[in-house]
């Protein structure tokens, strides 16, 4: 079967996107490879998006994804793996199979940048996790830790304060280098922890976490901590892999687009987070999604 758009990512980008091209009466297969929403279903509340005073992430996210479905787009739950470019169609290999279409819009976003230690895949999901805010219920009254020093990681730690029995936050740095009013918050918090200029360096536990080591910066002495959970929140990568040997990319793997968001390859389209910007924010990512469909729907009124 030949589709006339496939769309590679389920998240407010790629969704808004299929509404477009749908709403132009063209055939259209989305794939997403984990659960739709993309990080938008990370957010306990929204408050910025139009029409919402506040709503949580995953409640629109779930929004969105029941008016594509009311629009019979076709989703299949696959990660695509490469995209080729045949001149007159594109071929799409996923986990599970090979489609074809006349054009494609990349909207896979970005995914949770890893600590790289060993041990941290296999404890995944058994006390290690990427998000607070979907993951934080089942550590309640427990102790925690937090990666990071950004922006998320003490958001994070604010929404765990008022849920675990003490949060620890470790930074590899001596200071923070941001601007969040929750940062103030949480330096009033007692059941909280700063452990700054450390890094973690080996995660304990076989059916389950139960140990982090930390080694300080300054004299590199390690530390055992008994904690029951650890998030991590050191950034995100753009899941571009799929595409890396066809479209332009930056040295951190964005895809490259004009304002149009169109690629070097003709008949391949990008929308949101994974496209090199300034600005990556939810209105935004939609932006992108519209802007992408009208000119996929353009360039296949043309063939």
């Amino acid at each position: 079967m030949m589709y006339d758009v496939i769309i590679v990512g389920a998240g407010p980008a790629g969704m808004t996107a299929g509404i477009y091209a749908s709403e132009a009466r063209k055939k259209v297969l989305m794939f997403e490879m984990e659960r739709y929403g993309g990080q938008i279903v990370n957010a306990d509340k929204v408050k910025n998006y139009p029409g919402f005073t506040e709503i949580s992430g995953y409640d629109l996210a779930t929004l969105l994804y029941n008016q594509v479905k009311n629009l019979d787009i076709e989703v299949k739950f696959e990660e695509v793996i490469k995209i080729e470019d045949n001149k007159d169609y594109k071929e799409i290999t996923t986990n599970k199979g090979n489609y074809k279409a006349k054009s494609v819009i990349i909207a896979a976003g970005a995914k949770a940048r890893r600590l790289g230690i060993e041990n941290e895949e296999n404890l995944i999901g058994k006390g290690i996790s990427y998000c607070a805010t979907c993951d934080g219920m089942f550590f309640k009254d427990k102790i925690v830790a937090i990666n990071g020093g950004g922006n998320t990681a003490i958001d994070d730690a604010l929404y765990l304060s008022n849920i675990c029995k003490k949060v620890y936050l470790i930074y590899r740095k001596k200071d923070f280098k941001i601007d969040n009013v929750n940062l103030s918050i949480l330096k009033k918090k007692d059941n909280v922890e700063f452990i700054m200029n450390s890094t973690i360096v080996d995660i304990i536990g076989k059916e389950k976490l139960e140990k982090i080591v930390i080694k300080n910066n300054d004299n590199d002495k390690n530390e055992e901590m008994n904690v029951d959970g650890l998030f991590i929140a050191i950034g995100y990568i753009p899941v571009s892999n799929m595409c890396e040997n066809l479209i332009d990319i930056d040295e951190k793997g964005y895809i490259l687009s004009t304002e149009e968001c169109k690629t070097n390859i003709d008949g391949i389209f990008v929308a949101g987070d994974i496209r090199k910007k300034e600005i990556r924010q939810l209105t935004t990512a939609c932006s992108d999604g519209t802007v992408a469909a009208l000119n996929a729907c353009k360039y296949l009124n043309n063939l």
